[in-house]
């Protein structure tokens, strides 16, 4: 119950940073992508599951204060949590730059599909303008608020499994 008190806590703290504090401080018009942060976070560090059900919750954020229709930015999100779970037995909680990589290729991803449905299919082809003007800084923004946000994350994330493992063992 912690953990999940713990991990709404960090949606929506995350959820109103990306949409107040930074849209102030966007640059150009640009602002990091935090939930995308957090999804792949917990993706690699918790597991595919864990990273799925978060993505799908921070995904369903969006769609509901943002969206044009609930479930798009859901599933995405659910998709790039699932998928950075995979990269769980190779993640070392010290070492930075698998988490950095993770994050910009996950950010890059979301980019591209964001651009695939809700501007490509429409008939704006110029891919070109959409990845030097938006994908491109956004994906430099977040990694620049991802090298804080991270050890915020990790630290958090140590807490609640020192927690959880003290509590395991009361039970054995």
């Amino acid at each position: 119950m912690r953990r999940k008190l713990a991990v709404f806590l960090i949606i929506t703290v995350c959820f109103l940073l990306q949409s107040t504090l930074f849209q102030m401080l966007s640059i150009a018009s640009i602002s990091p992508n935090l939930l995308i942060v957090v999804t792949s976070s917990f993706g690699f560090m918790r597991g595919r599951k864990e990273g799925m059900w978060i993505g799908f919750f921070s995904g369903l954020v969006l769609d509901i204060f943002f969206g044009s229709v609930i479930g798009f930015y859901a599933l995405i999100y659910a998709y790039i949590g699932y998928v950075n779970g995979f990269f769980r037995k190779r993640f070392f909680p010290d070492d930075i730059k698998l988490p950095l990589i993770l994050i910009a290729a996950s950010d890059f991803s979301y980019n591209i599909l964001v651009y695939l449905f809700l501007f490509f299919l429409r008939g704006r082809f110029r891919i070109d303008y959409y990845l030097l003007n938006i994908m491109l800084p956004e994906l430099v923004y977040t990694i620049l608020v991802t090298i804080v946000l991270y050890f915020v994350i990790l630290k958090i994330n140590k807490k609640l499994e020192k927690i959880e493992k003290r509590r395991a063992s009361k039970f054995v």
